[in-house]
């Protein structure tokens, strides 16, 4: 009888060890490699370079907080209600990451993804060249493309994801700082390039400038890294994460929870439906 197996690449251990990535945990990686190295490794299976590093943990800082976003007052409020039950707390903010918070990460890389797929007729299966190749080689050639695009979701009645910011509305901080960063570490490819064109267009097509915002341009850093389009919903999670448990950590010692709840509470507009 053949025995059944269960195979991953990740890691195991016995009785005196435990392996990670092919590594001894112990002897080769604690104290040498750094967590967002590690999650980086862990997801893609190979080491990054130094410079693909700078830019994830990049991308890692700038999504990590920004303040009493819902996914954080979600948090809070389920630990108002369950102080005994700090997971259950860390997971409530986690699934409040979705299209309109967090969610825009891996929104944004998959149309710009799908966008550069279409535009060389190669399936999105296929690994993209980070330069030539048919891809535009100059600025008026990627507003172009980008004018096409934008132009295109316009008449559908569509948003480009990444474009606008609730609060930040001439420009997102985050934004210019990460495609420098890039340009300095040699990581800008074409889903940068693609988003930075959306962005010099987006005034002239929609007759109003919006700003692109650090979650789409977090997600164009991610898809130019090569990073799987399936899972950068989850660094974005990552990321918030760390976010989430530092709001936790300070509603336990300075809460605000119970006079949200109480605030809401005490402000109804009670109407009920006709009878």
């Amino acid at each position: 009888m053949t025995k059944d197996t269960y195979r991953t690449g990740l890691g195991t251990s016995n009785a005196d060890s435990i392996t990670l990535l092919g590594h001894d945990l112990a002897s080769e990686l604690l104290g040498k490699t750094s967590f967002g190295e590690l999650a980086f490794w862990l997801i893609t299976k190979r080491r990054p370079t130094k410079s693909e590093l700078v830019m994830f943990e990049a991308v890692l800082t700038a999504l990590a907080d920004h303040g009493f976003t819902p996914t954080a007052i979600a948090a809070r409020l389920t630990y108002t209600s369950a102080p005994d039950s700090l997971q259950g707390a860390l997971a409530a903010g986690l699934l409040g990451g979705g299209s309109r918070f967090l969610g825009v990460t891996e929104d944004c890389a998959n149309f710009l993804s799908a966008t550069l797929h279409t535009h060389l007729g190669v399936p999105l299966s296929s690994a993209l060249p980070k330069e030539g190749a048919g891809l535009p080689s100059t600025e008026p050639e990627w507003d172009a493309l980008a004018t096409t695009v934008m132009a295109t979701r316009k008449a559908e009645g569509r948003f480009v994801p990444g474009l606008g910011h609730p609060v930040h509305k001439v420009q997102d901080p985050r934004t210019p700082v990460l495609f420098s960063l890039a340009r300095q570490h040699g990581t800008y490819g074409p889903h940068l390039a693609l988003f930075e064109a959306l962005g010099r267009v987006a005034p002239t097509v929609l007759g109003k400038a919006l700003p692109l915002n650090g979650a789409g341009v977090c997600g164009a850093v991610l898809a130019d890294l090569a990073l799987p389009m399936g899972v950068l919903r989850g660094v974005a999670l990552l990321a918030r994460c760390a976010g989430i448990l530092g709001h936790l950590v300070e509603e336990q010692t300075d809460p605000i929870g119970i006079d949200v709840y109480m605030n809401v509470d005490r402000n109804i507009d009670y109407q009920p439906p006709p009878r």
